[in-house]
């Protein structure tokens, strides 16, 4: 790109400096508006692929930086000729290693959720990839939980540096494994305090050595056990994950001392990652209490649950609700359904697990869209 300042250089004499000041303040102007629009957007795109793009909303690529350096990007939506300052929807994602970025033409139902609230009227949409996802550098197979959570932290204070973002009205969006720890993100007090509402789809709440064996249950039943094979299965899988989560051991090394537990395992000769995240990432989510985090919350939740999600059980849902609303009738909870565990549609649970999606229903972004205006009417300054 080329910049001409030749232009420049004719100015005349005028309020009291002379043609050089001038110049020089010009320049200085010309320099500090191309520097901010850089720094705007400074993280480079690692795929040739077009941005997000939407009638009548403004999108904005930007990043933030992580504690430990790793600068991660932020995409930020809002309606176009924005007056005043608009409630939020902060994302919180999910475990695995896939982008939040939806450009049109996705098919991925989580996608068609963000586009469909990125041109919600009266709302900024605000989501960040995690390490090593999209533009984010770092690795995400090698992110550990901390890490993660911290990187999600440097956003959610970043919101305060755009003008037309809210900061006493947020909402979080947290989804799968972000809609268990979603009340951590807010640090502080008057982090929290920020906070007028949650939104939790296929949470959890429990500990993760609890979800490991809840899991390993559904699992073994929908690939075929027989109800006694489950329950053989499942004392292994007990010493399994005691072992591995409550003992802190490598799973290299218990299975090499009880290699009969080997076909248990559900990443065959991978002993170093689940899911596609390393081992400690989940030893960190054993240490979380979500109990308490849903505990203290004193604003308005709404928790769902797809009625076909083998991954995450109906009663962490049931339970998030409840501890919400031992503070107050605060705290709703819907299973929708015909829906898995992230907005797919899904005709049986036998189809769920095998991935079998029946078209999307896009239901699902009413039900959040219609929760989202109630509250931000209800709860307007």
């Amino acid at each position: 790109m080329t910049f001409r300042f030749s232009a420049f250089w004719d100015l005349k004499p005028c309020l009291g400096f002379g043609a050089w000041g001038l110049r020089f303040r010009v320049l200085l102007l010309v320099f500090v508006t191309l520097t901010a629009a850089v720094r705007a957007d400074d993280l480079q795109r690692k795929f040739k692929a077009p941005r997000e793009s939407y009638p009548k909303v403004d999108v904005l690529y930007d990043s933030v930086t992580a504690p430990d350096g790793n600068r991660l990007r932020t995409i930020i939506t809002k309606p176009q000729n924005t007056k005043g300052k608009l409630p939020v929807i902060f994302v919180v994602g999910w475990l695995s290693c896939d982008s939040v970025e939806a450009p049109a033409g996705t098919k991925d139902e989580s996608g068609l959720v963000f586009r469909g609230l990125a041109q919600l009227p009266n709302f900024v949409l605000f989501r960040m990839d995690k390490h090593g996802v999209g533009d984010s550098e770092g690795v995400c197979s090698e992110t550990d939980f901390d890490s993660e959570l911290a990187g999600y932290r440097a956003a959610f204070r970043a919101m305060k540096n755009y003008d037309f973002i809210d900061t006493k009205q947020i909402y979080i969006l947290g989804i799968s494994n972000g809609g268990g720890f979603a009340p951590l993100v807010p640090e502080s007090e008057t982090e929290r305090a920020q906070v007028r509402g949650y939104i939790s789809v296929g949470g959890w709440v429990k500990t993760w050595f609890e979800h490991m064996l809840e899991i390993e249950r559904r699992r073994f039943a929908l690939i075929g056990k027989s109800p006694g094979e489950v329950n053989d299965r499942m004392k292994d899988a007990v010493t399994l994950y005691q072992e591995w989560l409550i003992k802190g051991r490598p799973v290299d090394d218990i299975l090499k001392e009880r290699p009969q537990l080997a076909d248990l395992w559900p990443e065959g000769k991978d002993r170093a990652h689940l899911y596609g995240r390393p081992l400690r990432f989940y030893q960190q989510l054993q240490q979380l209490n979500l109990a308490a985090a849903w505990s203290r919350l004193k604003v308005p939740t709404h928790v769902l649950r797809g009625a076909f999600d083998w991954i995450m059980s109906r009663d962490d849902s049931e339970l998030i609700a409840s501890y919400v609303n031992n503070n107050g009738d605060l705290a709703s909870f819907y299973e929708i359904p015909q829906t898995g565990h992230t907005f797919q549609h899904y005709l049986s649970l036998a189809d769920a697990f095998k991935g079998k999606s029946a078209p999307f229903d896009p239901k699902i972004i009413g039900l959040l869209a219609d929760w989202l205006r109630n509250e931000a009417i209800t709860h307007e300054d």
